[in-house]
């Protein structure tokens, strides 16, 4: 009997071990090695598809039938297309979300999604953005495809994670032009004690400053009325801005050709919000980002010219042939001025692309 009772004992002493081994197996399963032989959770894999749906709103300052909204359109259809209706925007221009800084500073503090805007109002939150706001920076659009698509572009969108903001891809808003309702501009002194609006934009103020202007920065939804009322004079953007705006019925009577300043465009979104998505939803949203980019970019350049076509019908006085020799001498102050900020070597890097 005494023998029986030993083998049970044994028996059930046995058994406790193999349990005891199984569970201490499955809770392996939830460690790593580490190198010192300890263990560590392992890291959290983000899943590709958690189920759930997205809905987002994308801003922008500018009119519907502007680039802006029509390649915000296409990239909404793609991406919803692509997560079979898993992620889907809503777009509202006309800065019915905001005008671009009150939409930027919303993006790096996660209260807005996404929107689209020119490079000018960016560089309040992220001063190194300013590099592509000097002016005579870029002549052609060629060159300065070349910079924004390459190294120097991508860091550009790359520092917007430390405001956070991430920058999806690069779009433009054209080569900017002056207009105003005094007289034709032809050289540097033609603007002389003129009230010119311009971007919250620390750059552009500067160089207007240093070719004798007096600049009035303000949002481009106040610049309308300002310019209505005889607030200011003149005003500068690209002839798209001019044309889709109706400036010649806000008393702008003369647009010169300058071209001072390329003005890329910069299709965001909120970093706080686009880390919530599943890492194969932010890979989607970031190639039909690219690709509304490029179809904005041809747009712009294809809408251009009939632009300018508009403004003359309207009795726009178009001054051409622009010697910008000029207009370049008299900046010179500007780039010597924040050389030492964007950094003399980048500023040299940009303009030797060629």
């Amino acid at each position: 009997m005494r023998k029986k009772w030993l083998f049970i004992l044994t028996m059930v002493m046995l058994i406790s071990v193999l349990v005891l081994s199984a569970c201490g197996g499955n809770q392996s399963n939830n460690t790593a090695p580490t190198t010192d032989g300890g263990d560590k959770p392992k890291e959290e894999v983000k899943p590709t598809d958690d189920g759930k749906t997205y809905l987002f709103k994308a801003g922008h300052s500018l009119t519907e039938d502007h680039p802006y909204q029509l390649a915000l359109v296409q990239f909404a259809k793609a991406v919803e297309d692509r997560t079979n209706g898993k992620v889907k925007f809503e777009i509202y221009p006309l800065s019915q979300l905001g005008a671009e800084r009150e939409l930027t500073e919303a993006l790096t503090l996660g209260t807005a999604d996404m929107s689209i805007s020119s490079t000018g109002p960016i560089s309040n939150f992220y001063p190194q953005m300013g590099v592509v706001d000097l002016p005579f920076l870029f002549e052609s659009r060629e060159q300065a495809y070349k910079v924004l698509d390459g190294e120097v572009g991508q860091e550009l969108l790359k520092g917007l994670e430390s405001v956070g903001i991430v920058g999806l891809a690069w779009a433009e808003n054209g080569f900017r032009h002056i207009t105003n309702s005094k007289r034709p501009i032809q050289t540097p002194a033609d603007l002389k004690d003129l009230k010119i609006r311009t971007m919250e934009n620390p750059v552009h103020m500067a160089a207007f400053e240093a070719l004798g202007a007096k600049p009035t920065p303000m949002a481009w939804t106040e610049a309308l009325t300002a310019l209505q009322q005889g607030v200011v004079d003149a005003q500068e953007n690209p002839a798209i801005v001019a044309d889709k705006y109706k400036l010649y019925e806000a008393n702008q009577k003369f647009m010169t050709l300058t071209g001072h300043v390329y003005s890329p465009a910069i299709m965001m979104f909120s970093k706080a919000v686009f880390d919530t998505l599943p890492n194969e939803y932010q890979q989607i949203i970031r190639e039909e980002a690219k690709k509304a980019g490029d179809y904005e970019r041809e747009l712009i350049a294809k809408m251009e010219q009939d632009s300018l076509n508009v403004l003359k019908e309207k009795g726009v006085q178009i001054i051409e042939n622009v010697d910008k020799k000029p207009f370049r001498d008299a900046i010179k102050p500007v780039y010597e001025k924040y050389g030492k900020q964007f950094g003399e070597d980048l500023i040299d890097k940009i303009i030797n692309t060629k």
